[in-house]
């Protein structure tokens, strides 16, 4: 339910309807707009009855909302949310550019992929130091190890430092080296995860799950926002359908879909999506158009040696040529980098 108040409705008849709410035992949660006032009311909606809330005084409607999620929901957040990861402001007119390996695997090999992102333009290293593979024997991470290599790469750059935790251990390490949690898509419906990291007061960046819908992403999310950390950002990295043609399908339309559904800001993985680093810059184009926050690529500086994934990773040669190339098209959509 959200409880929309008249324009301009004096302070004290808001504090009055959020506390008739809170009375009732329901938890509440306050967007203020330039003139419009919402209140989300979380809880047993049952719990209002008889207390005619819409005839209380400086309250417009009272709209009943049907979506499972709430501090997700566009409707009690009608302005876009922006998440701030070090100097990045995903969410507004600045296109971010999350870059590097998919795993960590030495120190020359993050330091002169770091340097090279950020003579590039990227504003945020990524790299796997918590890998969870398909196979048991796979590359794994280097675990803490990866994650103090990642955070000396940073520091020297001015990146910040997004990596995949994968249990309540990895959030722990992981806590002192990194600006931003990823949750992969193996991990989006680890629910008690989820609560973890929403318990923490670093931004959040949840992957679409394998085969997930775009309603149990945005449920993930709200997971998250629960716990009371609501700096949370999507990222579409491609779903599992019946073609092979791609490691997975690019679901172009989830972006204008969560951005009709949500306020919180979404990018998208290109890398992942196709497994091919020869579709990566016609997908990083189409990403922009449909109205992606940023996207998430992955850089080696020798792919052919690369540990995990070294079919879709660009070099930084070509990465620094595909972020010309963008420029163009982000400045058609209003955005900058």
């Amino acid at each position: 339910m959200i409880i929309v108040m008249k324009p301009n409705a004096p302070e004290k008849t808001i504090e009055n309807v959020i506390s008739i709410v809170e009375e009732k035992g329901l938890q509440t949660h306050l967007s203020r707009g330039e003139q419009v006032t919402i209140i989300g009311v979380i809880g047993d909606k049952t719990r209002l009855e008889g207390s005619n809330i819409d005839l209380l005084d400086g309250v417009e409607k009272v709209t009943h909302i049907t979506e499972s999620y709430k501090l997700a929901n566009k409707k009690f957040h009608a302005q876009p949310s922006i998440v701030t990861v070090g100097n990045a402001r995903i969410g507004s007119d600045e296109l971010v550019f999350m870059a590097g390996p998919c795993s960590i695997e030495s120190e020359e090999q993050v330091f002169t992929v770091a340097r090279a992102l950020k003579a590039s333009g990227a504003q945020i290293l990524r790299g796997g130091a918590f890998k969870p593979r398909t196979s048991p024997y796979a590359f794994q991470g280097l675990e803490e190890q990866g994650l103090k290599l990642m955070a000396e790469a940073g520091k020297e750059t001015g990146m910040a430092i997004v990596s995949e935790v994968t249990s309540l251990a990895a959030v722990e390490a992981a806590y002192q080296h990194v600006d931003m949690f990823q949750i992969g898509a193996r991990n989006m419906q680890n629910f008690y995860l989820l609560k973890e990291v929403g318990k923490t007061d670093k931004p959040v960046l949840l992957k679409r799950g394998l085969a997930a819908t775009i309603d149990e992403w945005l449920n993930a999310a709200e997971y998250i926002m629960s716990e009371g950390n609501h700096q949370v950002v999507l990222c579409e990295r491609g779903i599992r359908t019946f073609e092979t043609a791609t490691r997975n399908t690019l679901d172009i339309s989830a972006v204008p879909v969560v951005k009709s559904k949500s306020h919180l800001p979404i990018i998208v993985d290109p890398s992942h999506a196709t497994g091919i680093k020869d579709l990566v810059p016609s997908m990083s184009r189409a990403s922009i158009a449909a109205g992606a926050d940023g996207l998430m690529i992955e850089v080696h500086p020798t792919p052919a040696t690369a540990l995990s994934d070294g079919a879709q990773s660009l070099t930084p040669q070509e990465f620094d040529r595909l972020c010309r190339e963008l420029l163009p098209f982000a400045n058609l959509m209003g955005r900058h980098f």
